[in-house]
């Protein structure tokens, strides 16, 4: 397992070969589902990569399943407290252009009722500031939590898990800073 971790933090730091961009999408992509695979498979369930709905109008960049119906962990506090039952993960490899509302509102139509009430946004950099202002619409209209994870904090969480410590507390520390800002 050590080194399954040495080798995803390698690939972390190959981020320089990744660069930021429209042509590295897909292999930042990949890299960040590796890595949420790693460190949250279990409990969550083997991920479904760029799933589409019925209409194939929709597609997710990961979805992760969560079947934590009885747990009493994170990801079971998340499927009561935010119906989490799929947990929805976008990418977004953005270098010039901005991360904005649009972003969020399209993640926010992804969030069906099914999926639940919590997506994560895995970013290269922060969104704008009216991305902000669209997530907290979006939370008091319908109660949706949508979180920035930037890749910075992607690394962090490998070395909580290194430390043999849940790297969901990360995930809840996000969900908690939300709850304070908003308004």
């Amino acid at each position: 397992m050590l080194l399954q971790h040495k080798d995803l933090i390698y690939k972390y730091f190959l981020k320089t070969s990744c660069p930021p961009g429209k042509k590295t999408w897909k292999k930042f992509e990949d890299i960040c589902v590796e890595i949420l695979d790693y460190l949250f498979v279990p409990p969550l369930t083997k991920p479904k990569i760029q799933s589409r709905t019925f209409s194939g109008i929709d597609r997710r960049d990961a979805i992760f399943p969560n079947r934590n119906f009885n747990a009493s962990n994170i990801w079971g506090n998340l499927l009561k407290d935010l119906e989490a039952r799929m947990v929805l993960f976008e990418f977004k490899n953005y270098d010039k252009t901005e991360i904005g509302k649009d972003e969020i509102i399209q993640t926010r139509d992804y969030m069906t009722q099914p999926m639940g009430k919590l997506a994560i946004i895995v970013c290269t950099k922060l969104p704008n500031n009216s991305a902000y202002i669209k997530r907290n619409q979006i939370f008091n209209k319908d109660k949706q939590v949508i979180l920035f994870v930037t890749t910075d904090q992607l690394k962090e969480m490998l070395y909580i898990k290194e430390r043999g410590e849940d790297p969901a507390d990360l995930i809840i520390d996000l969900i908690e800073d939300f709850y304070i800002q908003h308004e």
